[in-house]
């Protein structure tokens, strides 16, 4: 498959410009659908993204013959379930492909990515796109981003070794001190520049999907909220479980992480927004059902058992989405079709 031309990527500025330019051209060469009707028939639909859209944690997962399960893609994910719905409703997703892999960085929407400890890899989730694909769905960034390195940082525990990829910002420093290191010197450099990179990165993936679908409609969806406002919740263990649901990351640095969390929403919705997309404010709608909300929880605690075993070990769920959150997240992005696909 062609690539896009890299150029149209040199800066943010560049590419915010390239997508206004791109998006207007589109505009006038596809014509608009009828207003008030979803589409009679199946409207061909991509599926891309990292371990969110995938769903890590839900059992069974795709692919166990081959080297794309190390992608742990949930059978019953969300594009899945949303499918699911939305052909309840009457609408039907002819889905081309669902390439979300666990471990996916923005960067893998146009590179190969490896897969863990050397297994193989997987294509860049762009070839799944056709002419002829009218959506694509998923969401993409929180691994750019590093929120893996930053819960290392703030977690002795999470600095064992285990499946949740990356390694701490700063290993010198004391784990208990992370809220004083993202807050100023060091800490907010890194963070500030992994902003940027998520920002310019996105761009460039959905000016991709233009290219290479010019008649799809683009969604990008965003993160489920994982720390609530009120932090005091989180230090009370969830039903039938002996850990936090944030394990030992200090109580101070909880705010810290959901304010990374709620820029990186921010992020990615003027990044859809500037280029034409649509966004589904996850973040927003999952205020009730984070981490620490007990019985409502719809994330699973860091250390907290998943439905995934590898080698006979139960697999931690690392703050994914566990059924509840699932359906959260495909309840929202089905709606989010269903508007678009009827406007």
């Amino acid at each position: 498959m062609p690539m896009a031309p890299h150029a149209i990527s040199t800066t943010p500025k560049a590419r915010r410009l390239a997508a206004v330019a791109l998006g207007s051209c589109l505009a006038l060469a596809v014509p608009a659908g009828s207003a008030g009707a979803a589409p009679a028939d199946p409207v061909p639909t991509v599926f891309f993204g990292d371990s969110y859209t995938a769903n890590f944690g839900i059992s069974p997962v795709n692919n166990q013959d081959n080297e794309k399960g190390w992608c742990f893609q949930a059978t019953d994910d969300y594009p899945a379930v949303a499918t699911r719905t939305l052909a309840g409703k009457g609408i039907t997703l002819d889905v081309q492909a669902d390439v979300s892999c666990g471990g996916a960085l923005v960067h893998h929407f146009w590179e190969k990515q490896e897969l863990p400890f050397g297994i193989g890899t997987v294509p860049a989730q762009q070839e799944a796109l056709k002419g002829d694909t009218q959506l694509v769905v998923g969401g993409l960034g929180g691994n750019t981003l590093g929120f893996a390195n930053m819960l290392k940082q703030c977690s002795d525990k999470l600095r064992q070794p285990s499946l949740l990829p990356g390694d701490p910002v700063d290993a010198d420093k004391p784990a208990g001190e992370c809220k004083e290191f993202f807050e100023s010197g060091d800490g907010k450099e890194w963070l500030d520049f992994k902003f940027e990179r998520v920002e310019g990165e996105l761009e460039e993936a959905l000016q991709r999907m233009s290219y290479f679908s010019p008649d799809a409609r683009r969604v990008l969806v965003g993160y489920p909220r994982l720390v609530p406002q009120d932090t005091a919740k989180c230090q009370t263990a969830a039903p039938g479980q002996t850990e936090l649901p944030f394990a030992d990351v200090p109580q101070d640095a909880l705010p810290v992480l959901d304010q990374a969390q709620k820029r990186l929403n921010d992020v990615m919705k003027k990044v859809a927004t500037d280029d034409g997309a649509e966004f589904v404010d996850l973040y927003a709608h999952t205020g009730g059902n984070t981490a620490c909300d007990g019985a409502d929880r719809g994330i699973g605690g860091l250390l907290e058992n998943s439905k995934l075993e590898l080698l006979g070990t139960t697999i931690p769920w690392y703050a994914h989405p566990n059924e509840k959150g699932r359906d959260l997240q495909a309840e929202q992005v089905a709606a989010k079709i269903e508007t678009l696909l009827n406007s």
